[in-house]
């Protein structure tokens, strides 16, 4: 035997000058690989569940050695180079090595290890993870990243949250694995022509997770059996969701309730947005502008109207929360100058959700300031966190430098709520976060996709990110309709937009208006809920008549959908289906779905074509080849396997029905 190997609590080790690699079973075709050059490997499983046990098939010979978990194989060189193969032997990924102990064509002088370890200080490494690049891979997933690719190869992409931009690092490879890079270290994922590399900025180890599949189905499964699912999405969260930047009043608020009411519009969720508050970190109603929450609340539930309130995680100095949390170390730290994370209306430091009692500590007010009045869903705006200086080095939590753990911010922020909604005997948990990480679906996380423009690009931009956010395991998605900054009502060309953005939103997992409207209203005082200025209407009957019938003819659409997005919530709950995914999730076999990615699949019967550019009136949709299809309103039947040129006036994008 080498005696570089050994079979230690199921797992395969390998040991060479200081370096201890563990490759373990984890979930049914996964293996969950660490390595470490420290004393001591680090046992915290990041956005890992706890697997059910497993027995692996180990097998050590004189120059290698494998383990052997469902359809996937590692096989490891005496040298330490790592090769993962599927079920029928055929290479999956494989390490990038460049150097002299490994034989065969990895001989070279480059002295390139595929795990790299660049001591910073203590046991902490600038880490690299190598691997061979093929060239034709194609790559989806990895969270949310504002550009206009679906398939991510030949792309380089920051793993850090900002505004807009969620790094959820699970990619999914038409070659027939997923891969989790299991590290919530501030870094970057470069999957180039010549070579794969992931890299943290700052960490203790190497660790990540593979898994292998014969369909994009039982990946995505797996995965989700490894990092958990949603709940199942609360009935009245399918429908339509109001809001606007900012209803300013509760007068104003329930004016809007009401005028929906009395047209008969559906309407699941209205929402208050920030600044509602006395002071940023008191996390309640300002009773100046909102004298009867408990009334509110009371008319809107009567109206069968769920109320969800915006809630920031900064703190103002001046708020009466701001010393004791100080003092307790509930805040987050500035290792440099000043501690001040966010300069915003105030003076402001971002609470810290990694300290547990910094969580207990926030849930308890919330729940006494909104949950106890009965509101069941909340807004966790600023979930990144959006840093006023995005200066990863300067920041740190009660578990580490924000270059070592930045990423797991917006989970746990997530993870604070759900654990106290939990522990209040809720169930079907829902709350809307501008931000996430490999884990957040389980703690009930709806991400939407962040403070975007208001442009047609833009829009295009959205759907690829719906998309790969779904592939990376969160399937709850949104978008602001119509885009966030900008857009006048009475402007004829955003009324164009968001009439087609508005029809997109209908078939993603939430259907959602808000918007930062233009012209502004002015502030309505100097202090608290009064601070900050109010966006233009935008409500559906604010865009004038045209845009207003479309709406109606959406909103019941998606009204009659309802059976079937139930269907759709209930497979993301149990399995982690993507509620909207591409087209190569549902038919793997038709070569041609894997390059479309301006037209998707809404469950496993609807596939949606956006019109995502201005002044388009038709459009050409693929229709995936192994079954028939019909479009949604006309009765002609159309072969699978062929592109159909389809009429797509304002009033209408076309949708098609698998028949068979």
């Amino acid at each position: 035997m080498c005696s570089f190997f050994r079979t230690e609590k199921n797992r395969l080790v390998w040991e060479y000058n200081h370096e201890t690699l563990w490759l373990e079973p984890w979930g049914k075709n996964g293996l969950r690989i660490r390595s470490t050059v420290t004393d001591k490997m680090d046992e915290n499983d990041w956005a890992l569940l706890a697997p059910e046990t497993r027995s692996a098939v180990i097998t050590e010979e004189e120059s290698s050695a494998k383990i052997i978990n469902g359809k996937i194989t590692a096989a490891v060189t005496a040298a330490g180079k790592i090769t993962f193969y599927n079920q029928a032997g055929t290479v999956l990924l494989e390490e990038f090595v460049r150097n002299r102990r490994n034989v065969l064509r990895d001989c070279s002088a480059l002295e390139l290890e595929a795990r790299e370890f660049k001591p910073e200080a203590g046991n902490i490494f600038r880490i690299t993870v190598r691997f061979e690049s093929e060239p034709e891979e194609k790559l989806y997933g990895m969270g949310q990243y504002q550009q206009e690719f679906l398939n991510l190869k030949n792309c380089s992409l920051e793993l850090a949250q900002r505004n807009s931009q969620a790094s959820v690092p699970f990619l999914m490879s038409n070659l027939g694995y997923g891969f989790l890079w299991n590290n919530p270290a501030v870094g970057k994922a470069v999957f180039s022509k010549n070579i794969t590399e992931w890299t943290a900025s700052s960490s203790a180890q190497i660790d990540y997770w593979i898994t292998a599949g014969d369909t994009p189905a039982e990946i995505e499964q797996d995965y989700a059996a490894v990092t958990g699912t949603v709940p199942m999405m609360p009935e009245y969260a399918m429908g339509l969701w109001q809001c606007k930047l900012r209803y300013q009043t509760q007068e104003e608020l329930l004016t809007v309730a009401r005028e929906y009411k009395k047209r008969q519009i559906p309407l699941s969720v209205i929402v208050i947005d920030y600044f509602h508050w006395t002071k940023q970190g008191e996390w309640k109603f300002d009773p100046k502008y909102w004298p009867d929450p408990d009334g509110m609340i009371k008319e809107l539930k009567d109206m069968g109207i769920e109320l969800m309130v915006s809630v920031w995680p900064t703190v103002d100095k001046t708020s009466e929360n701001y010393k004791e949390m100080m003092d307790k170390g509930y805040l987050v730290r500035t290792d440099r100058g000043i501690r001040t994370t966010m300069d915003y209306l105030g003076d402001t430091v971002f609470f810290d959700p990694t300290n547990p009692a910094a969580e207990e500590f926030v849930w308890k007010k919330v729940k006494q300031n909104y949950y106890d009045r009965g509101i069941r869903i909340f807004w966790l705006d600023e979930a990144e966190p959006e840093y006023s200086v995005y200066d990863y080095d300067l920041y740190r939590y009660h578990i580490g430098p924000v270059l070592r753990t930045g990423n797991i911010y917006p989970f746990m922020y997530a993870k604070t709520f759900f654990d106290g909604m939990k522990s209040c005997g809720q169930q079907n948990i829902i709350n809307l976060v501008r931000c996430a990480w490999a884990g957040s679906q389980r703690f009930g996380a709806l991400v939407w996709s962040g403070d975007i423009y208001s442009s047609f690009k833009v829009l295009r931009r959205q759907l690829c990110a719906g998309l790969n956010m779904g592939l990376a395991g969160i399937p709850w998605w949104t978008t602001d309709i119509g885009g966030f900054h900008g857009g006048n009502p009475g402007d004829s060309s955003f009324r164009e937009l968001i009439i087609r953005w508005f029809q997109f939103a209908a078939f993603c997992p939430v259907l959602r208006m808000h918007g930062d409207r233009e012209p502004h209203t002015a502030p309505l005082g100097t202090e608290g809920g009064g601070l900050c200025p109010s966006g233009a209407a935008n409500e559906i009957w604010s865009y004038g008549e045209e845009a207003y019938d479309i709406f109606r003819k959406y909103i019941r659409i998606r009204e009659d959908m309802k059976p079937y997005i139930t269907e759709c919530m209930k497979a993301a709950h149990e399995k982690g289906t993507p509620v909207m995914r591409p087209l190569f999730y549902d038919f793997p076999e038709d070569g041609s779905c894997w390059t479309v990615s301006d037209e998707y699949m809404f469950g496993p019967s609807i596939l949606a074509a956006p019109v995502l550019y201005a002044g388009m009136r038709k459009r050409s949709v693929y229709l995936p080849s192994g079954t028939r299809w019909k479009m949604q309103g006309t009765e002609p039947q159309y072969d699978g396997g062929q592109t159909i040129e389809c009429s797509a006036p304002i009033d209408t994008i076309p949708v098609f029905l698998k028949i068979d």
